[in-house]
């Protein structure tokens, strides 16, 4: 019996305002609220809403065979909370059916599991408490930003206590083997691989409403046909995608609903089930491992770390935001922390691309600045005003190491100081005086 993975993203970055060389030092607030509130409520009405709602329709007409999953970044659930709430409490909803999984990622969509390992598993166990906290589920399979996948990362992630991970299935590193199948971690072979079948995904994100393809216009019956006529020896095709993929990228007069909606039925006549990926975890052995030495991702046609990483001015500017990663963490400052949460988005990163051709045009699309230099002239100029206020606090004078002790030392002194007023409460309480028999 063939099975069918299903997994929506949904990412929104806090989007950084206009911010100017003469704003360093005196303007501590970096975001962009109007933009960020009108992007957001847009596709909530647009997508998200409408979306969930189709699925929840789904699953009831469906008798609960119909199953999905999602991974949804710490700062779109908290823009969610503060300018869509009724996609949280939709979501909600879902979960009542007992058809919805979440999956685990890192809180800010972030780049941490390539340059910090401490601030990775840091993000990645506030995002699971942030799932729990509004969901009641505490995730047991990872999705790293962007799919972004390496042989060490998946060891991090196995020692974090996950069962599973949501991987590309990058011919690059597949070869002749195919994505339909559970694979394992070379580096740690308890951790299973879940390949997401790229061209079956991407005939739905990308080309579903493109009229110069040549399958165009897609059914939902021809396309549960392809999956249903790959090999019977795979039992698997992992379809990941994003949420906004309905009612955004495609429009809701472009027939996305309709075809959307139609899938169970036709897949269940198919004999075609659906799973979420922890069922899959637990229902499928791997047949085999694979080994990824250098990082990998779902963006772009080289399919690796590029998209972020590719010029100077993008390794520049990470290298840069973690290099302050280790003081950030010994901080108590509530705004400085939730500011290293923001200012690590993946997004940032993505609009400082210089790519061309078909790539690039996808890159330009997403980004809210003229040019790239002018992305990356804008971040640095927030990210100099974020690290004067990193110093103000740690000078550099004192190293890491002497910090730390150093702080330590006022923790220490702090709890002894609790502990002492408590005491003494304890002694200016009157005791209740006790009444004599007679």
């Amino acid at each position: 019996m063939k099975t069918i993975c299903l997994y929506f993203q949904i990412h929104q970055p806090f989007r950084l305002k206009r911010y100017r060389f003469f704003d360093i030092g005196s303007d501590h607030y970096y975001y962009d609220d109007f933009n960020n509130e009108a992007i957001i409520s847009r596709i909530a009405e647009r997508s998200y809403i409408p979306a969930i709602q189709a699925i929840h329709e789904m699953i009831e007409q469906s008798g609960q065979k119909f199953k999905v999953a999602f991974s949804i970044s710490g700062t779109a659930l908290e823009q969610m909370e503060i300018y869509a709430p009724e996609v949280i409490e939709n979501l909600r909803t879902l979960v009542k059916t007992g058809c919805v999984e979440f999956l685990a990622e890192t809180y800010a969509h972030s780049l941490s599991s390539l340059y910090d390992e401490d601030e990775f598993k840091r993000q990645v166990v506030m995002h699971s408490q942030k799932i729990s906290s509004l969901f009641g589920q505490m995730p047991v399979v990872f999705r790293n930003t962007e799919l972004i996948y390496s042989d060490e990362i998946g060891q991090k992630v196995a020692e974090m206590g996950f069962k599973g991970i949501i991987v590309e299935g990058a011919k690059h590193i597949l070869g002749w083997k195919s994505p339909n199948y559970v694979y394992s971690c070379v580096a740690a072979p308890k951790l299973k691989m879940l390949m997401r079948n790229f061209r079956f995904s991407d005939d739905i994100s990308f080309r579903f409403s493109n009229r110069n393809w040549d399958n165009y216009p897609l059914t939902a019956d021809k396309y549960i046909d392809w999956i249903a006529k790959t090999p019977e020896s795979e039992p698997l095709v992992n379809l990941f995608m994003n949420f906004d993929t309905f009612g955004e990228m495609h429009t809701q007069e472009s027939g996305i609903f309709e075809f959307l909606k139609a899938l169970p039925g036709c897949a269940d006549r198919r004999g075609i089930t659906f799973k979420t990926p922890s069922e899959v975890v637990s229902s499928l052995d791997a047949v085999d491992s694979i080994y990824v030495t250098y990082p990998i991702s779902w963006a772009d046609e080289e399919r690796d770390t590029s998209a972020w990483l590719g010029n100077r001015l993008q390794k520049d500017a990470v290298s840069k935001l973690y290099s302050v990663g280790e003081r950030v963490r010994l901080s108590r400052d509530r705004r400085l922390m939730q500011d290293w949460i923001y200012l690590q988005s993946s997004d940032h990163f993505y609009y400082m691309s210089t790519k061309h051709s078909s790539d690039g045009a996808v890159h330009s699309h997403f980004s809210p600045y003229d040019s790239p230099f002018d992305a990356f002239t804008n971040y640095m100029n927030v990210l100099g005003d974020f690290i004067d206020r990193v110093k103000a606090q740690y000078p550099d004078s004192i190293d890491n190491e002497e910090l730390n002790a150093l702080l330590q030392t006022i923790n220490n002194q702090d709890n002894k100081i609790n502990e002492l007023e408590k005491e003494l409460r304890k002694l200016k309480t009157p005791k209740k005086k006790v009444a004599k028999e007679g």
